[in-house]
């Protein structure tokens, strides 16, 4: 598969052969190329920009004590606890539960999964494999798949033996090399399928094959079908209880200023479906560096914005017992929370009320104190969630390396 993607320049590039983008685009200077030795993270910024003290917010890499996670600072509806669970995990993120009961989790900075061990008492964790690229975790009938941005393995049999050795399947899934926003998420849908992302290379850029997409694939990596595009980097999904469409979470661009363009919350009724990137952003939002004409044609919105800069992570419906009837099939977000925005927003989770049509969403707090807002000041950044049989959901911290467990007494 032929792999192209351009910088924005002030050059009059050409991008032949993609199928995509059918209409030369207008190109503008202001959001060149890395500049030689700079992060990825500053392409797009501009000229004007240059001095901006912005920049990513650095994960705590080694293991936060329990007198340094807050939990008492975090606050909840009434009726509902939310306790630490588990700690000593650093760079956690997505959680996949085996049917033994253990937990494997992924991380990104740290290149690390963990395999976290319930006694009924206390929680225990270990290194299950490390020095990878930022693994992602999936479980699926007995057999951990672990996908890194240059490795894709999996541990048949991982029930039984937690020792098992990995089957490579690198080759099977052609991974693509750009490090940028191809950090995964994994899981598998009602179809028995596994569902696999790869974001844009850039913070902003045209792209080509095989970025900014979204793809699913058989269990042993055959059948692959890029299923939607125009994705910038979708971190987080899952399929609606009763209608079982797909919907995601995906990150708007940086360095257009506070306020935009929002991050969204996105629909899928069916596949094969446009979300905009890198033309049109949120609710019809034409980049101004990316330019062509009617930039939104036939792109599909968002069902909701979630706010800008806010870094929307784990998706979860809620499908348990355990919480008041009004949480069956709602909707938990994660926002990791901001660093392109000067006064930091996010950094909490929410529910997020809608029909299954998507019609009148509504943003509704869940769990907030990650964050101080009066002197804006953080601490935790929530990820992900993994719903318990018990029905309580367990809520990933990738800051601190916690795992939050979250119930309801009735």
């Amino acid at each position: 598969m032929r792999t192209t993607y351009a910088w924005v320049t002030s050059a009059a590039l050409v991008l032949a052969g993609c199928a995509q983008q059918p209409v030369q685009p207008q190109l503008s200077p202001q959001a060149g190329p890395v500049p030689a030795g700079a992060p990825a993270w500053q392409q797009g910024r501009s000229a004007a920009q240059a001095t901006s003290p912005l920049a990513p917010v650095p994960g705590r890499l080694t293991a936060t004590p329990p007198n340094e996670i807050h939990v008492d600072r975090l606050k909840v509806p009434p009726g509902f606890r939310i306790e630490l669970w588990a700690h000593g995990m650093p760079g956690i993120r997505a959680m996949a539960r085996a049917d033994n009961g253990k937990i494997y989790a992924g991380t990104r900075g740290i290149g690390r999964v963990y395999e976290i061990t319930d006694n009924g008492r206390e929680r225990t964790s270990r290194v299950f494999v490390d020095k990878l690229n930022q693994p992602a975790v999936a479980y699926n009938k007995g057999t951990l798949y672990v996908m890194a941005i240059d490795k894709a393995l999996r541990y048949d049999g991982i029930d039984a033996n937690p020792n098992a050795q990995p089957v490579d399947m690198t080759a099977v899934f052609k991974l693509p090399p750009e490090q940028h926003h191809n950090w995964k998420y994994l899981r598998f849908g009602p179809d028995g399928k596994l569902y696999v992302p790869f974001g844009a290379p850039c913070n902003i850029c045209m792209v080509d094959e095989p970025y900014a997409q979204l793809r699913r694939y058989n269990p042993d990596g055959s059948g692959m079908e890029v299923i939607a595009r125009g994705i910038r980097n979708t971190q987080g999904f899952d399929w609606h209880p009763a209608t079982g469409e797909l919907w995601f979470t995906d990150h708007g661009r940086d360095w257009l200023g506070d306020d935009g363009p929002e991050d969204e919350l996105n629909r899928m009724s069916r596949t094969g479906l446009n979300f905009g990137f890198p033309y049109c952003h949120a609710n019809g939002i034409a980049d101004p560096d990316v330019r062509k004409p009617n930039a939104c044609d036939g792109v599909t919105l968002p069902v909701r914005t979630m706010g800008p800069h806010a870094a929307v992570m784990g998706l979860e419906f809620y499908r348990g017992n355990m919480f008041p009837p009004e949480y069956r099939n709602a909707m938990f977000v994660a926002r990791k929370g901001s660093w392109n925005r000067t006064k930091k927003f996010g950094y909490d989770v929410v529910m997020v009320k809608t029909d299954p049509a998507g019609r009148s969403a509504e943003i509704v707090p869940f769990v907030t104190g990650f964050m101080d807002p009066a002197t804006d000041q953080m601490w935790g950044r929530p990820v992900y969630f993994l719903q318990m049989p018990d029905g309580s959901m367990l809520l990933s911290d990738e800051q601190v390396g916690a795992i939050y467990r979250i119930s309801y007494a009735r």
